[in-house]
């Protein structure tokens, strides 16, 4: 009989999306419900079946436009409904996971992150009249080590590890604090969450140009409760002596950032391109694979997926300290760690980069390495599939 996997999580996130692709192939029976309310289906999502409030729906791998967009009439609607009974039922969505469980009799039950994912199924489980499955509570970015220390937090996450029986994570950081919290089950092996790249595929595209003699420059354009962009553009208009001839591409740009781009181009002249928000992972990893620099700023992270996109593609990565990236580079070496908001170090940091031509190569040679001993797609891949078979030996 096929295992049952239920994961709780974003609908529409391509990581859930990514991670769900994972297990394709196992004859496992995979079942999705939201952690929150209202969202679409990430177009990417297949082979398993969606809950929504009040309806659900098997996904096959021949999704297309039209078929996502005949959903989106029952999507409103179950918008408006749960709206509705969030406002007057406020342990509704509990109670309806209560009753998939009972009726699904999941082998495994994973939370997909702990804000939303992992109070829901924790408010579940103290509804839970039986024996509650076996439950994995996944850590994605900041959820221990930002919100761990937010006094509204605190209490509820060491919940969620005092009732869950396995823990996963990114970083070796997260699993420390982990600990802390007084999680003393079984922590399983540490490794990215979004999966990994083909890179028998991209290794021809990132050794197109030689680093030293690309002229781009990418800044993750995230500026809300954990991005800072806006540090980084700071600090590159303090290099403007040293941009002429490049070109800086902001993506993921949220409406300040973008505002702050034009007026930074008016004053400087040096180009800069803001593509869509929904920027297709194709063309993102195309942009870095042109870059010379690409920076990520934030105050809380896991493991910045953004990161990864730029070793992997022969970008010298500049991330701020808060994400694990001393787990992936070395400082000086293969990247630049430093504060998401001091521009001063940023602006160091960039003109190094901008400056020295053996440092932008030889970190490319290294990060690529790195990627091949601990981003290959296949071996990822067999670490999720690792991941379930230890839950339920």
């Amino acid at each position: 009989m096929a295992k049952k996997i239920l994961i709780i999580g974003f609908l529409d996130s391509i990581h859930t999306a990514r991670w769900v692709s994972q297990l394709e192939g196992q004859g496992w029976d995979i079942h999705l419900f939201p952690s929150i309310r209202g969202e679409s289906v990430h177009p990417s999502m297949a082979n398993v079946t969606v809950y929504h409030f009040f309806h659900s729906e098997r996904l096959s791998p021949e999704r297309d436009l039209n078929q996502v967009a005949e959903s989106q009439f029952a999507i409103w609607a179950d918008r408006f409904r749960t709206h509705v009974f969030d406002k007057h039922f406020p342990m509704y969505r509990a109670k309806q996971l209560k009753r998939v469980i009972g009726r699904l009799k999941p082998d495994v039950i994973h939370s997909l992150e702990i804000q939303t994912a992992g109070y829901l199924a924790l408010e579940t489980k103290k509804l839970f009249g039986g024996e509650f499955p076996r439950w994995l509570v996944t850590n994605w970015g900041s959820d221990i080590y930002l919100f761990g220390r937010l006094h509204n937090h605190r209490q509820k996450i060491g919940e969620v590890l005092a009732n869950c029986d396995y823990y996963s994570c990114e970083c070796e950081r997260d699993a420390k604090l982990a600990r802390e919290f007084g999680f003393e089950k079984k922590i399983l092996p540490v490794f990215p969450n979004a999966g990994g790249f083909d890179l028998a595929i991209l290794k021809e595209q990132r050794n197109q140009i030689d680093p030293s003699d690309r002229r781009l420059i990418m800044l993750k354009g995230y500026q809300h409760w954990a991005g800072r962009a806006l540090a980084g553009l700071r600090a590159l208009e303090r290099c403007a002596d040293l941009l002429s001839g490049y070109e800086i591409v902001i993506y993921s740009a949220m409406p300040d950032v973008a505002l702050a781009a034009e007026l930074f181009s008016e004053k400087t002249g040096i180009p800069v391109r803001v593509p869509p928000q929904k920027l297709p992972h194709k063309e993102i990893m195309a942009l870095h694979a042109r870059a010379r620099i690409s920076i990520g700023l934030s105050i809380s992270d896991a493991i910045s997926t953004s990161l990864l996109e730029a070793m992997v593609m022969g970008s010298f990565p500049i991330q701020s300290c808060t994400a694990c990236a001393e787990e992936w580079i070395e400082h000086g070496v293969s990247g630049m760690i430093v504060p998401p908001e001091d521009p001063d170090i940023i602006e160091m940091a960039i003109r190094a980069a901008l400056s020295d031509d053996k440092l932008v190569d030889q970190a490319a040679l290294i990060n690529w390495r790195t990627a091949e001993d601990r981003l290959d797609a296949t071996r990822l891949r067999q670490k999720a599939i690792n991941l379930y078979e230890t839950v339920w030996e």
